[in-house]
């Protein structure tokens, strides 16, 4: 990454929500300094966010480009307790570890490090992962603080350095049918729901 793409990175929020079009922040500032792409499409930057790139890259100031989103107050991802089944699938998609939980049972979200991506809720087979307004009278950068800036971004490069070293092969480590298998365990969590759903009605009516 160039000195120009370096400030351009320092400059965004962090959220890593991926609305750009670039898997990340990083992604995004490489692609500003090399002119492919403009400095108005970081809806969670917002207004304040364009004028901060204008001033480093010399472009003018533009509004937010709707096909990428739109100003608006911060979000945080709540997870339905009686719904999750711990199918773990939200962990990897959050791209700050702010989902807390293991296999097969109830997670929970970490509000402090929830940066309200959305990046969990299209990965949640049951939809049990809805959003909520945390800021609701404050827009972009008013909605979100230098510190949780840094602070996010911190804990999206120690993401991808712990997926880095899951993702390392082992020649002692047979392979394993695991998108078959992770499919199995989700389908049967789905049953037990469906069946506890049930049961629920049926004693609603009783």
């Amino acid at each position: 990454m160039n000195a120009l793409a370096a400030r351009i990175l320092d400059a965004l929020p962090q959220t890593q929500c991926t609305r750009c079009g670039y898997p990340d922040c990083a992604g995004y500032a490489q692609a500003i300094a090399e002119g492919s792409a403009g400095i108005h499409q970081c809806p969670p930057g917002g207004a304040e966010g364009v004028a901060r790139l204008s001033q480093l890259t010399g472009q003018p100031v533009r509004p937010i480009d709707p096909q990428f989103g739109s100003e608006g107050p911060r979000a945080l991802a709540v997870i339905d307790e009686a719904w999750c089944i711990g199918c773990t699938l939200c962990l990897d998609a959050c791209p700050t570890d702010a989902i807390l939980g293991i296999h097969k049972r109830m997670h929970t979200v970490i509000e402090a490090h929830c940066t309200g991506c959305e990046l969990c809720i299209p990965v949640c087979p049951v939809d049990c992962i809805s959003l909520e307004v945390a800021t609701p009278e404050r827009n972009g950068w008013q909605a979100w603080s230098q510190a949780q800036a840094d602070q996010a971004r911190k804990r999206y490069e120690a993401h991808g350095k712990r997926r880095e070293k899951h993702d390392e092969p082992t020649v002692a480590k047979a392979p394993e049918a695991a998108p078959d298998r992770k499919r199995a365990v989700i389908e049967a969590a789905l049953a037990r729901a469906r069946a506890t759903a049930a049961s629920r009605a049926d004693s609603k009516k009783t």
